[in-house]
């Protein structure tokens, strides 16, 4: 079997053993990267961690990244995928650490923190891991 489509059938199936683990795995990494991005919201631990949290969320950002990337390389269409629903969703999800690296924090404070918003995204990356989930 092709490296790509091994790739497609652990990515998008579900029903291989390998599938269910990523499915798994992927719906995990988003909960705890919502629950990050949750307590950053919070004054107290954003002034106490902020470093950790920064890391973490480069740290999410490179696995969903990876995972966007090889979605797209693994695909049979994948100008289909990157302008599906779910496809424009795992963009917007990622967006946000790189546009970071872009703008100037201080002088567009009030657009990064409309940005960050957009990490939340990930929360609609849970829906197509719904059947997974109820196996939890």
């Amino acid at each position: 079997m092709k490296l790509r489509t091994r790739i497609y059938a652990i990515i998008f199936g579900s029903n291989t053993r390998e599938g269910k683990t990523f499915d798994v795995i992927l719906l995990w990494m988003i909960i705890l990267s919502v629950t990050v991005v949750v307590l950053e919201s919070v004054t107290t631990f954003r002034e106490s961690y902020h470093q950790a949290f920064i890391s973490i969320e480069w740290f999410f950002t490179i696995i969903f990244t990876l995972e966007y990337l090889l979605r797209i390389y693994s695909s049979p269409r994948p100008w289909k995928y990157i302008s599906s629903f779910y496809g424009i969703i795992d963009l917007l999800a990622i967006m946000p650490t790189y546009l970071g690296l872009i703008f100037d924090q201080t002088t567009f404070l009030l657009t990064i923190r409309a940005l960050r918003l957009l990490r939340m995204f990930r929360v609609l990356k849970l829906g197509r891991y719904i059947k997974e989930a109820a196996l939890l």
